[in-house]
């Protein structure tokens, strides 16, 4: 596997935790799937999982934003360690960046069986960032709202670092 300098890894959570929080959207209370009506539940910038690592369910209590801040930081780094786990090939901050938004909405499950992490793996990041788009639909449907996520996921992984 890829080691990762601290900085990088810093710089990369404050480029994906603003994106996160963007189209995430802050939600005081819990909130089912969008795509499917359903589980998992959510709260805050789409947390699945309470303070006290307990999945979000109908009952569980509203949280504030500066909880639902704290709580988008500890999936954000978690959403990292997935990546520093599968990854074996370098990264910029960017791609680091791109894909850690990627894998904070879909989850280390669907990436680590993703044909991005695939192509990263292969070193094919051209073809990486073509997959971002695929991943558009939620419940069997397009949603606009993933669409324009997984556009923007490809910008940040195609740009340079300075």
């Amino acid at each position: 596997m890829v080691e990762f300098a601290d900085t990088q890894i810093k710089q990369a959570v404050q480029i994906a935790l603003p994106m996160a929080r963007q189209f995430e959207g802050f939600e005081a209370n819990p909130y089912p799937d969008p795509g499917t009506g359903a589980e998992p539940w959510a709260f805050g910038f789409g947390s699945t999982l309470d303070a006290n690592e307990m999945p979000v369910t109908p009952e569980t209590p509203a949280i504030s934003y500066n909880e639902a801040c704290d709580l988008a930081m500890r999936d954000m780094y978690r959403a990292f360690h997935t990546i520093a786990a599968e990854i074996a090939a370098p990264m910029t901050v960017h791609e680091i960046a791109a894909v850690m938004d990627f894998v904070y909405n879909v989850g280390a499950g669907s990436f680590k069986s993703s044909t991005l992490l695939r192509m990263i793996n292969e070193r094919q990041y051209a073809s990486a960032a073509e997959q971002f788009e695929r991943w558009d639909q939620a419940g069997g449907k397009v949603m606009a709202g993933l669409l324009r996520r997984r556009l923007s996921e490809a910008q940040v992984f195609r740009t340079a670092d300075l």
